[in-house]
């Protein structure tokens, strides 16, 4: 079938459906269910090798300063190696060790977000989800959204879509179907907090008051650089604050591009690089004096925090990831910076 691409909420988007391919055969990872509903995973190993991994770097690590990074490192090769924060480690180990950082950081993941932000995260990712463009049916797909904090806001904003919809369409004209929501991660522990969460806020409901169905939610294990999904399979793909931790951000962009229909867009939220002064200076000694001390303070693991400090810095700056991004095939590569470039909005479209 031809999808049309057409204009909506200020970008492209596709009017008709076509079937979808499978993902390659590198992308069927092996079938899981710790949690009672399908699920899926990218690695046999274990979570407490994975945890032991990062502790043993925990162990041996030492607060370092923004002097002490190298250039930004955008991608890896099998057997080559990789950053972790400021540190060297062979490509294989980082998804272990990144994993184990977040598996510590989970239970208090969203009250560190707004106790070193002030809350003005919040603020940013109702800035993203302003910008998705939201209409009924859709399938949107938020990735390392393991808490749901952009999720819930899109899922939220696609039921007033079709709630509306639905209100305002034509007797006997066609029946409006239901989009969705799916929340990928690869910590299943960041999944968990995510289940939780959606339970507490009544969000995990498939139908509305008088029995009719609304835009479900979702939880999927997977790993950026080869999800678990269809070829050309959504519309959206949003991934906020979790692109710099994947090891190869190539990879993770051009798994992006395979998923996205004809006219879907990518939207990547991140702490990016501030190059004005005096903002720059402020910001990198609040960076590595203050927010590990918070870790240490309020979440009791300093070294998981001085880990995510040091990885905004070895991500690529706003123009290097564009270049990235037009490399995985994207088209109309722009970015926002906001609040000074400490975080910047990149977008593209697959065309």
């Amino acid at each position: 079938m031809l999808r049309n691409a057409v204009s909506r909420g200020g970008w492209l988007v596709n009017s008709a459906r076509a079937a979808s391919v499978a993902a390659p055969p590198s992308c069927q990872l092996s079938p899981r269910d710790p949690y009672g509903q399908s699920q899926s995973t990218v690695s046999s190993t274990s979570p407490s090798s994975l945890l032991l991994s990062a502790r043993r770097w925990m162990s041996s690590s030492s607060s370092s300063s923004p002097e002490d990074a190298s250039e930004p490192s955008s991608s890896a090769s099998p057997g080559g190696t990789t950053s972790f924060g400021f540190r060297s480690v062979n490509t294989e180990e980082k998804e272990g060790l990144v994993r184990g950082v977040f598996e510590k950081v989970a239970p208090s993941y969203d009250l560190m977000n707004d106790v070193m932000s002030a809350g003005v995260h919040r603020v940013w990712k109702d800035y993203l989800v302003s910008k998705v463009g939201v209409f009924p049916g859709m399938t949107h797909l938020d990735v390392a959204g393991g808490t749901g904090d952009v999720a819930f806001r899109v899922l939220r904003a696609l039921r007033t879509a079709e709630a509306t919809a639905r209100t305002g369409g034509a007797a006997g004209g066609p029946a409006l179907s239901a989009g969705k929501v799916i929340v990928s991660d690869i910590n299943p522990w960041m999944l968990d907090e995510g289940r939780k969460r959606a339970d507490k806020l009544g969000l995990s409901r498939r139908v509305d008051a008088r029995g009719g169905a609304v835009a479900a939610l979702s939880f999927v294990e997977g790993n950026a650089e080869c999800l678990p999904f269809e070829d050309e399979s959504t519309d959206v793909y949003t991934i906020a604050f979790g692109l710099r931790n994947v090891t190869n951000t190539l990879a993770a962009l051009k798994d992006a591009h395979r998923l996205l229909r004809p006219g879907g867009r990518f939207m990547c939220l991140e702490f990016s690089h501030v190059t004005q002064e005096p903002l720059r200076s402020i910001y990198e000694a609040y960076s590595f004096n203050v927010i590990p001390a918070l870790g240490g303070l309020v979440a009791n693991d300093k070294a998981s925090y001085q880990y995510l400090v040091e990885s905004i810095r070895k991500f690529p700056k706003q123009e290097e990831l564009e270049e990235l991004m037009r490399e995985a095939g994207f088209r109309s590569v722009s970015h926002e910076n906001i609040t000074g470039g400490v975080v910047a909005i990149h977008s593209g479209f697959k065309l």
